[in-house]
């Protein structure tokens, strides 16, 4: 009998697949029965990924592949239908973070976040849409945003603007896909604790942020676990247009 979050048979396509999040949500993937694309920039990093993927008896192929670069994504979604067939679901995940004060973040700081964050999601939320239309099927994008799209913090202006627009985006697509049966919805993540900001969250600073947190802790990549495969999998059949929030109650509470 199939779970809601029962995804065998579907293929996958993970942007930022090469580690921190995105490995996580790949393997979860994979786990729940997806054969999934592993995409990003760093080759040898991805086929880790997959080599652990293969190693749990999953299905995962490594892409070379850049956001910001439009031919790329074209190559990269062409590459993952030849080899694992139609691909009904997009986890837009890559992203990057460049802090620092807005008055003197400069501009090509400030174009890297944006590119990469909200212009890299629409160009392969386009594209593999596109794909997902032209072979007459449905399917579920998932656009990683962030607590930050929904709120506001000092020193990361630009990219808690592409993660607002991310969200925007992620109604927008829905409105115009729904005719297609493709669901769009978007997964914001509070404080996630990872190898790149461990060191900070475990810091004085870190532990007087985490006690204006309702839960009073941060969260860990498996509280998104069950959110991601409720957008991927048939459970949210109903859902499009929607932002699903998991943060400890940290929005709320403002």
């Amino acid at each position: 009998m199939q779970t809601l979050g029962d995804i065998s048979g579907q293929v996958a396509l993970v942007t930022g697949a090469s580690g921190g999040l995105g490995r996580h949500f790949a393997i979860t993937l994979a786990r729940a029965g997806a054969k999934v694309a592993l995409a990003g920039r760093r080759g040898d990093a991805l086929a880790a990924v997959a080599g652990e993927i293969a190693a749990a008896d999953g299905r995962a192929i490594p892409i070379v592949l850049d956001v910001t670069d439009p031919a790329s994504v074209e190559a990269g979604v062409a590459a993952a239908e030849t080899e694992l067939g139609a691909i009904t679901v997009l986890v837009n995940n890559s992203g990057i973070a460049l802090t620092g004060p807005a008055l003197t973040q400069s501009e090509n700081d400030w174009d890297k976040v944006i590119e990469t964050n909200l212009t890299g999601a629409w160009r392969m939320a386009r594209a593999v849409a596109g794909h997902m239309i032209r072979l007459g099927h449905g399917g579920a994008i998932v656009n990683i945003a962030s607590v930050m799209g929904l709120r506001a913090e000092a020193q990361v202006s630009a990219y808690a603007v592409s993660k607002a627009g991310l969200i925007q985006l992620t109604r927008a697509l829905a409105v115009e896909l729904a005719r297609y049966s493709i669901r769009v919805n978007a997964l914001a993540p509070g404080y996630i604790v990872t190898d790149l900001n461990r060191q900070f969250l475990e810091s004085s600073r870190g532990q007087a942020l985490k006690d204006r947190i309702p839960q009073r802790r941060f969260l860990e990549p498996a509280d998104l676990e069950g959110p991601l495969l409720l957008l991927c999998g048939r459970g949210s059949s109903g859902m499009t247009g929607s932002v699903l929030v998991v943060d400890g109650g940290h929005s709320a509470l403002l």
